[in-house]
């Protein structure tokens, strides 16, 4: 396990886990100009594998030992993570697996500790990972697990668009019966004070979307709208939370609806995903909102096709960081005491 000092020498510290190292992670990574963030930025992964990458690529960006003390302009700074197994570009090895999972504890507990203000994650391959043996079913869930959140919160953005997730990676069929009163409400309350805390909106409009097509139609295509998912809203409502709802997915996502929200909430994974992806597909981040730190991703995968290639865009990973950025300062400005 990594050490790390106890002061680092900079406004905003953000920790970059490298993710999959036989996909596209240290390419888009490889691309980082440090001096373009208005933060501290700081790698953990295999510094020779990162150093072949960035030269297969071209990068003018060179990859230093991490160093409290300086903070170099021209480099990329690092934390050393030795692999398991050497890797090559494209081709899966789960004996890399917890070479890939340490990266991400280290970095959730460094950010436990305060250690830095925000951790974003490249991209890794869940395959893989229980290949090897290893339940793995997502950052959102493993990281929940090391933070003792019993909720963690999936928000999707891409541009204005902001969708928070009340069942995320479920079959299809199992859906209808994990839309309950109690996850809607953590779900929604979670969103709410996040969106207060995190993205600086001080009274959030929140809009819901109902579960089935259009929002039930009062009992004829579904009865979870009247059942579950109106009772729970009008609780809300009363308690002072900000909601309209519930609506049609059909008609909700259209940009006259969307005009008064600060953020959709959508009962499954491919009823608000495919549409924010519409949106804005390379610049979408992914937020795990529920945690006591803050956490960002890439919203894509590890496109093992395109690794080690100069095809790899890195557009959602500066997303990523500056949506990072922009929550560790409102987290300060909302801290007790500012």
């Amino acid at each position: 396990m990594s050490s790390f000092p106890k002061n680092l020498m900079h406004e905003v510290r953000i920790i970059i886990t490298s993710g999959e190292p036989a996909g596209i992670g240290p390419d888009i990574i490889a691309s980082l100009n440090p001096a373009s963030f208005d933060a501290r930025l700081v790698v953990i992964g295999d510094r020779e594998m990162m150093h072949s990458r960035a030269d297969s690529l071209g990068s003018k960006f060179r990859f230093v030992d991490f160093d409290a003390a300086t903070n170099p302009a021209d480099s990329i700074e690092i934390i050393h993570q030795p692999l398991e197994q050497p890797c090559v570009p494209g081709k899966l090895d789960s004996a890399n697996a917890k070479y890939v999972l340490t990266l991400l504890e280290t970095a959730c507990k460094a950010c436990l500790d305060n250690r830095f203000d925000a951790m974003v994650t490249a991209p890794v391959q869940k395959e893989v990972i229980n290949r090897a043996g290893i339940s793995f079913s997502g950052h959102t869930e493993y990281l929940a697990d090391i933070c003792k959140s019993p909720r963690p919160v999936m928000l999707l953005i891409a541009e204005k668009l902001k969708v928070a997730l009340v069942t995320t990676h479920l079959p299809l069929r199992q859906v209808a019966d994990a839309i309950d009163e109690q996850s809607i409400r953590q779900v929604i309350e979670i969103l709410d004070l996040d969106l207060r805390n995190h993205f600086g909106i001080r009274n959030p409009h929140i809009k819901v979307a109902g579960l089935n097509p259009h929002a039930g139609e009062n009992g004829y295509l579904g009865r979870e709208e009247i059942e579950i998912i109106i009772p729970v809203l009008d609780k809300l409502k009363s308690e002072g939370i900000n909601l309209g709802g519930p609506y049609p997915a059909d008609t909700l996502f259209t940009p006259h609806m969307l005009a008064d929200a600060d953020a959709v909430v959508a009962m499954y994974h491919d009823q608000g995903l495919p549409v924010l992806k519409h949106v804005g597909f390379h610049n979408a981040v992914n937020t795990t909102l529920g945690l006591p730190i803050i956490r960002t991703s890439v919203d894509h995968g590890t496109a093992l096709d395109l690794a080690g290639t100069t095809a790899a865009r890195p557009d959602s990973l500066f997303a990523a960081i500056n949506s990072a950025i922009l929550q560790a300062h409102n987290k300060q400005q909302n801290a007790p005491g500012t």
